[in-house]
């Protein structure tokens, strides 16, 4: 499941976010924490997560992806790998077909995390650069993202993506992975859409004693498939 997160950050977040991230003395070359297939096709720059800027930044990152409720019915966190900050410029523009490791160790929390949901937090405007787009190979065909800035993506971990050439000006992304209680993305796809729909229902016809009953419904799924 491929799903859009809009304003996950307000306007002022994303800059001040952007204002503590333009020290050019936090980036390297992204390479550095890319496995040896990767490393063949990353060339990025990444923010040294261990800086006390840096740090801080992831924090506020998991406050604001925490506090949405669409967030949190679609991928259904158990732990997250601590969010990390990538730029793209013509002088390191692109990274290029790869697949996420499956588990990572969080250096944030000293623990292994299995990367079921991927997430991109988009801090430049499509109009800041060219090209940069977020490309996703799904079980629908490609998926071209290029969000405004403080919007975000949700796509299942196991898909293969790339981030296109960027020509002109800067790209600049959180990004970070979540290991759900529901291991399954169908599973997890399925609970989102129930669970959409009861509100729908909600708003349409208050509670009533069928969305009593499929609320029991949604929450009996979810006991049997999640892992807390």
């Amino acid at each position: 499941m491929l799903l859009k997160l809009p304003q996950i950050l307000s306007r002022a977040e994303v800059q001040a976010m952007r204002e503590r991230l333009a020290d050019d003395g936090l980036w390297r070359d992204g390479r550095i924490s890319a496995g040896p297939q990767a490393q063949t096709v990353k060339r990025n720059e990444q923010a040294a997560q261990d800086h006390p800027t840096v740090l801080a930044l992831q924090a506020e990152v998991l406050a604001a992806v925490q506090r949405s409720a669409l967030f949190f019915s679609a991928a259904l966190p158990r732990r997250y790998y601590n969010p990390l900050f990538n730029r793209y410029r013509p002088e390191h523009p692109t990274y290029g077909p790869h697949i996420d490791g499956a588990i990572l160790h969080s250096r944030r929390t000293q623990e292994w995390v299995r990367t079921d949901v991927s997430c991109t937090l988009f801090l430049s405007d499509p109009d800041e650069y060219d090209g940069g787009e977020l490309t996703i190979h799904d079980t629908y065909g490609v998926q071209r993202v290029k969000l405004a800035a403080g919007d975000a993506v949700l796509y299942p971990g196991t898909s293969l993506h790339e981030v296109t050439p960027v020509t002109r000006g800067a790209r600049i992304a959180s990004f970070f992975w979540i290991e759900s209680m529901v291991r399954s993305d169908e599973q997890r796809r399925l609970l989102f859409e129930l669970d959409m729909n009861l509100l729908k229902l909600r708003e349409r016809l208050g509670e009533t004693a069928e969305t009593t009953a499929l609320t029991g419904v949604y929450h009996n799924l979810l006991r049997q498939w999640a892992d807390s």
